[in-house]
Order: C-alpha cells, then sequence, then structure tokens
C-alpha cells in the first residue's frame, strides 16, 4: 500500500523532464521516493535532510551546483521561509530551477470546510492563523500559505521569476497541474475527486464549484496547493497542463503534458509502460480504419506526441447542447452510440432481447470524456483498453452514465432513464454498471488504494447533514431533524411526499410506525396509494385537528413544504433524512437459556461469537449451497435474519430473470430450520448499510467471491465503526444456481 501511494505522490515532478548529464538535489525528508523514481528513470539524484543542508552548505564550491534543485517537504512546519531558501539559492546554477510544492491557506477545501493540516481546526488558514498562533503560549506546528505571501517572499529572495502550478486535487494525490496562465477546457466534475484532512467537517461538494471558479478568474487564487517553479534567469519549462494517472501503477500510469507550443505528450510515469504507449498507438490507428476520426498522433522515443485541439471536450459539448435544444442533443448521443457500434466488428448482433451486440473489441473509453467535437465530429483520444468479445451495452452504458455525471440540471431537462431506454440498456442495466466497475476497479488499483483513500474522501451524506446544521439553532435541529418521533404516541403519523424519499421511509420505518396517510402536491397522486398507505391532497390535513397528527416530511426540497405546513398552521412537523440513522424499538429476540434446554433434557447450548446475523441473497432455485451457507452463519449466531431480493431487484442489480418469483423464494427460505426471519429486501433499502440500519445485526454473512472486492471491503468498514463485522464464508463450488440455470438452459436447448 505505501508503494502505491508513493506512486501517487510522485505525480508532482515526475513528469518534469531532467537535462542529460544533470544531477538532481532533493532536500526534505523523501517520503515520496523520488530519489529512486529519478535512478528508474536513470537520472542522478542525491537527497539531503534538513539537518544535513548545513553540511551541504559548508562543503560546496563553484563546481557543486545543480540544474534541478527540489525541496520535498516539511518547510511549512519552519517558522521563517526565507531562512529556508536564501542558504539553498547558492546551490543552484544560473539556469538552474528550484521547485517546491506548497499548500494554499485559500484553497477551496478549506472554504468547504476541510480542517487546517497544521492546527486541526476549520478556516484557521483563512483567517491567516490570527486565533490559532495569536497568544505568546501557543506552540508553533506548521502554517499555510497563500500564492501572494510566497511570491512575494521568494522575490525577496532572489528569484526573479516564479511560475506556479495550481495541483488538484491535493500535494497527496496530484492528478492535475495547471500552470498559472492556462485554465481547463473540459467539466471538472467527473474528473476531480476531492480528498480531504478531514472529511466530516466537509458541508460543499467541491468539484461542483471549479466551473463557477474558471468563470469568475479564481481558479488559480482558490486551487489548494501549487507546485512553484522558481527560477534565476527568467526561464520555465513550457509545459502548460500535466495530468497524472500513477495510481495505475508502472505499466498503466502516464503524464499527458501539454506545452505552450501546442505540443501535446503522453509520457509514461516509468519505462515499463512504453509498451503500453505503443499499444494505445496502435489502436487509435485501428479506430481510424473504420472510419472513426481520432486525433492524428505518433509514437517515438516511447511517447506519444499530438497536436493541442482548440475544440470542446464531448461532455461539454453534449451538456451545452441538451441545455439548447433537446432533439439535437439527443440526435448526438444517437451519432455517438452508432460510432460504438461501428468500432469493431460484431460477434452477435442485437437479438431485441435486452443483451445488445457484442463486438469483437471493445473500446472500453470510447465515452464523451475521451474525445474532442471538431466541427460537430466527435473525434477520440486516449483510446487505452481494448476488451476482446464486449458487450456494446457496457460502452453504450458508460456514455449515458458519463454524459450525465454529477448534472443535476441536465437530469431534470431530459431524466437519464430516457437514454438507457433510447439504447435497450434498462432491462440487465446492473449487470453493464457491474461489468464496468469492475474493470475500472482493476486498472486503477482501487483494490489496493482503499485504505489509502477512503480516509480523505468525503461522504455525501455526512455532507447533507452537515449543511442542515449550519442553518438552524440546535434546538431547532433537534426537533426537525433528530428527535422525528417525539410525540407519536397519542398522534397520527402522516408522511408527505410519495417520491424515492417517502418510499425509503415506509420501507425502513413503516413496520414499526404505523402510518394513517400520504400527502403529496402532485395532483397525478391524489387518489392513488403508497405501499397500500392511500395519497392525498395536502389540503386534507386543514381538516384535521391540529394536535392529532404529526407531519413528517419526506421530501428533499423540504423548505418549501414547511413553509406550506406553516401557512396551513401545521406546527408538529419533522424531516425524514434518509443518510440518517434514527432509534429503532427493540426487536424480541429470544434465546433459550441453558435452563430451559436442560429441562428438556438436551446438551447446554455453546456459547455463539455473534448475536444476530443477517445475509442477503436471491436464493433462486434454493440448492445445497444456500444450506451449507445458512448452516454455518447459524453456527455463529444466536438469531439469523434473512434478506431475499425481490423479482425487480433481480431484474435491475443482476441483469437477470429469476427461475422462481420472490413470494415462492421466500417462503422456502422462511421454512429452512435455520433461518429466523425472512424478509424482502426493499430496493429502496437494498445496501448493507440499510439492511444494518433496519436490524442492527451484529454480523453480516456473505460469499467469498466479494472478500477482495474494494465496495465490500467499504460496507466492512462501515460495519465496523458501528459495531458489527462482516464475514466471508466459501461457497459451495460444485453447486451453484448459474450453474443449475445454465444447465437447465442447456436442456431446453437440446430438446
Amino acid at each position: 500500500m505505501n508503494d502505491v501511494r508513493k506512486e501517487i505522490q510522485t505525480g508532482l515532478f515526475g513528469w518534469i523532464d531532467i537535462p542529460d548529464g544533470e544531477h538532481v538535489l532533493l532536500i526534505g525528508r523523501d517520503q515520496w521516493g523520488m530519489a529512486e523514481v529519478f535512478k528508474r528513470l536513470g537520472i542522478p539524484a542525491v537527497v539531503f535532510s534538513w539537518n544535513d543542508v548545513p553540511i551541504l552548505l559548508d562543503g560546496h564550491n563553484h563546481h557543486d551546483k545543480y540544474s534541478i534543485i527540489m525541496l520535498l517537504s516539511d518547510w511549512e512546519k519552519k517558522n521563517d521561509f526565507l531562512d529556508i531558501i536564501r542558504p539553498i539559492l547558492p546551490l543552484l546554477k544560473k539556469h538552474g530551477r528550484l521547485y517546491f510544492c506548497m499548500n494554499n491557506r485559500l484553497g477551496l477545501r478549506y472554504f468547504c470546510g476541510d480542517q487546517d493540516p497544521y492546527t486541526g481546526q476549520c478556516f484557521d488558514g483563512i483567517d491567516n492563523y490570527r486565533m490559532a498562533y495569536g497568544k505568546k503560549e501557543d506552540v508553533f506546528r506548521g502554517r499555510m500559505y497563500s500564492q501572494a505571501e510566497v511570491r512575494s517572499m521568494l522575490q525577496e529572495a532572489g528569484f526573479s521569476s516564479l511560475k506556479f502550478y495550481s495541483v488538484l486535487p491535493d500535494l497527496e494525490h496530484p492528478a492535475f497541474l495547471f500552470a498559472e496562465d492556462y485554465l481547463p477546457n473540459e467539466d471538472l466534475v467527473g474528473r476531480v475527486f476531492p480528498f480531504y484532512h478531514h472529511p466530516a467537517s466537509v458541508f460543499l461538494e467541491e468539484e461542483q464549484l471549479y466551473s463557477s471558479l474558471i468563470e469568475n478568474g479564481m481558479f488559480h487564487a482558490m486551487a489548494n496547493a501549487y507546485l512553484v517553479e522558481c527560477s534565476l534567469d527568467g526561464s520555465h519549462s513550457d509545459v502548460e497542463h500535466v495530468t497524472c494517472s500513477a495510481e495505475r501503477g508502472d505499466e498503466y500510469g502516464l503524464y499527458t503534458i501539454i506545452h505552450a507550443s501546442g505540443l501535446v505528450e503522453k509520457k509514461p510515469i516509468s519505462p515499463a509502460g512504453e509498451e503500453r504507449l505503443r499499444s494505445v498507438q496502435a489502436n487509435m490507428e485501428a479506430l481510424s480504419a473504420r472510419g472513426i476520426a481520432v486525433v492524428p498522433s505518433t509514437f517515438a522515443e516511447g511517447r506519444i506526441r499530438m497536436d493541442f485541439v482548440k475544440a470542446p471536450m464531448g461532455t461539454a459539448y453534449l451538456r451545452d447542447l441538451l441545455y439548447q435544444d433537446k432533439e439535437q442533443f439527443l440526435a448526438a448521443m444517437d451519432r455517438f452510440a452508432a460510432l460504438i457500434l461501428q468500432s469493431s466488428e460484431h460477434v452477435r448482433e442485437d437479438a431485441g432481447d435486452g443483451e445488445g451486440v457484442l463486438l469483437a473489441k471493445g473500446y472500453f473509453d470510447l465515452v464523451p470524456l475521451n474525445c474532442f467535437v471538431v466541427d460537430g465530429q466527435f473525434t477520440f483520444i486516449d483510446q487505452e483498453f481494448v476488451i476482446p468479445n464486449y458487450p456494446a451495452n457496457v460502452i453504450l452504458t458508460r456514455m449515458v452514465d458519463i454524459a450525465y455525471t454529477g448534472n443535476k440540471e441536465m437530469q431534470k431537462i431530459l431524466p437519464m432513464e430516457t437514454l438507457l431506454d433510447r439504447y435497450g440498456l434498462t432491462r440487465y442495466l446492473g449487470r453493464w454498471r457491474r461489468m464496468s466497475y469492475e474493470f475500472l476497479r482493476d486498472i486503477r488499483n482501487l483494490g489496493p488504494l482503499r485504505k489509502v483513500y477512503e480516509p480523505h474522501q468525503r461522504n455525501d451524506q455526512q455532507v447533507f447533514v452537515n449543511r442542515q446544521r449550519i442553518n438552524y439553532t440546535e434546538a431547532e435541529y433537534q426537533r426537525l431533524f433528530q428527535d422525528i418521533f417525539a410525540g407519536l404516541e397519542e398522534k397520527k403519523l402522516v408522511v408527505f411526499g410519495a417520491g424515492r424519499w417517502a418510499q425509503r421511509f415506509i420501507d425502513g420505518y413503516g413496520h414499526e410506525h404505523e402510518i394513517a396517510l400520504v400527502v403529496d402536491n402532485q395532483k397525478a397522486h391524489w387518489g392513488k396509494s403508497l405501499r397500500g398507505i392511500p395519497i392525498a391532497a395536502p389540503e386534507e390535513l386543514k381538516k384535521w385537528p391540529q394536535g392529532s397528527f404529526k407531519v413528517l416530511i419526506c421530501i428533499k426540497g423540504y423548505q418549501s413544504v414547511m413553509r406550506q405546513l406553516d401557512a396551513y398552521g401545521v406546527k408538529d412537523y419533522s424531516i425524514f433524512d434518509p443518510t440518517r440513522e434514527y432509534p429503532r424499538k427493540p426487536r424480541k429476540i429470544v434465546v433459550p437459556s441453558v435452563q430451559t434446554v436442560q429441562e428438556h433434557g438436551a446438551e447446554p447450548p455453546k456459547k455463539k461469537k455473534y448475536h444476530v446475523g443477517y445475509i442477503a441473497g436471491v436464493f433462486d432455485l434454493f440448492h445445497v449451497g444456500h444450506l451449507n451457507m445458512f448452516r454455518r452463519a447459524k453456527e455463529q449466531c444466536d438469531y439469523l435474519i434473512v434478506g431475499v431480493v425481490s423479482d425487480e431487484g433481480v431484474r435491475k442489480n443482476k441483469g437477470v430473470e429469476p427461475f422462481i418469483p420472490f413470494a415462492e423464494r421466500v417462503e422456502i427460505v422462511r421454512a429452512c430450520r435455520y433461518v429466523d426471519e425472512a424478509h424482502e429486501i426493499p430496493l429502496t433499502y437494498a445496501g448493507t448499510r440499510e439492511a444494518w440500519s433496519l436490524y442492527h445485526f451484529d454480523v453480516q454473512f456473505s460469499g467469498s467471491d466479494y472478500e477482495e472486492d474494494p465496495a465490500w471491503l467499504t460496507e466492512k468498514d462501515y460495519l465496523e465503526q458501528h459495531g458489527a463485522t462482516m464475514v466471508f464464508f466459501p461457497y459451495t463450488k460444485q453447486t451453484s444456481s448459474t450453474k443449475i440455470k445454465a444447465l437447465i438452459n442447456q436442456q431446453l436447448k437440446e430438446k
């Protein structure tokens, strides 16, 4: 894991071309392994710690100078920046450059609520540490500077010229570098994945703000961090932008470098990646031969080179097109879909059964994120991955998902579901997205990176909660969002809303709290029912005596409903937040006591490791493998609850039709002597976290095929944070529902 982390962090410096024969001086704690990176590239590099710098200075003469000096770390923990820079200056050749990285105290992440890396408090850097180090007794632990502050100090130190590169998302995960006179020509939503020192305090979605910062000339001033290039003679690198995918490892990791001259280079992060680039060039030539427009490029000296394209990215083009004209957007998406089908020979044509076309070669990245639109024509770049005998529907699904990524306005104008239906993707959508995820998981190293990324990634549910807290007093917040069941003992419960949030509430809490009525502002819902509960107009509440009922608002845009209820004179209401966990009524689980068992003449029971266990599954064509899993689970827990996927859930998530209908599957599971309870898994409460919220089990049992899956390991971490865990059982290898279905289908074909 540490090797992967170091690989990512070398993206700050690894793209820099070092002239042949030149030595590099690294100063600081080389926690990123830069010396090893330069050694691998055949570049001599020496490392000195901060404590060794005086020795280095005492021993140097006019021959001991360096073209490249890099300050690696820890300088922000020292009191005076000038005291660090001035002594190092004599070690730099006149034409040389000094590089160092810095956090920006005015970085966007800190305005979004992240904590200062040195003080551990929100807003200290923004406030210029006025409160953090305002007293003599305050111990200095480090500080960040702004771009203007560092620029002034460097000029005072003697550097005649400076070039700042804005680093996103941060110094620990440098995926993008933008020179100070260069702006992104693409929407960074879906490209930048923010990281934080303290994700729990964040209350804004950082990536959603970059477009506005760019439009208002604030992008560079509010970058989270900078790489600074310092020059004595006024010369600088002509690099304008760098994209780094070092997290993919030696074979797949690349730098994409845009030069001011208009040259674009793709450079491997290590010599091991040169063959990968050679195959990328071959892929582009193969697409061009099939009539697909690609950006012309050449492969030489281990790099791909091409001209810079001054045209909108496919994602931005499609977004703007939808804003202007829905029909033109659909026509453009149709053209894109046709290109995907044109990209390869067809092993199998679309038979109208939801399986779609099977491509001889599936170009996984033939998506809007990897193309420009030149004179209305989609023109592709970066086609790294070709998968033989691959469903076109996976790539078509990626086309739609990427076009809509993070854009709620597009969803309002034309729901994504319309496109998914248009291209026949809905029936097995779960399968296509799962295949896409599994491929990306492996390519992006998500397994090894899970422990690296998770502690620093934002939880969007927590962001929503943090936003709520800011808007209300403590007492109001408690009444509205936390104590939502307070006062229900002698009152009727009314749910306001008939959408997804209302469904989530009824699925999750309806069995514990009787719901008298659902009200909704959409006239089309009146007279219908939701989960068997009648839906009426909100005006119905005017007929009920005040104090006889409580309203639970189950709508995301709850503010307008609050005003509506206030106008009705209804004061007793709260707001359901589907991301929050609310108190549950205790389950009555009876475990036979030792005395009871002995009275019946049986052996005293052994104490089991867990009290309440949980298993989720389809359990189609119930077989001995299912039975073995239930038996093993019951051997470890006193009480076993089983969640059974509904027919609709099987279609949506598995992309197949169950052989046995839900009503029969759940009854079969209930009849098993190892199972104490069996319930339908609601579509709105289908995940591990929702199941834990429903049942508060001590352990979830699952099949061993998910044991290394990063998504499942993330859920395991969540359970362990809440006092539960996840245990993986090996499957009965000789038997599975999939094998039985295949055998049945084969026999049917033979008949």
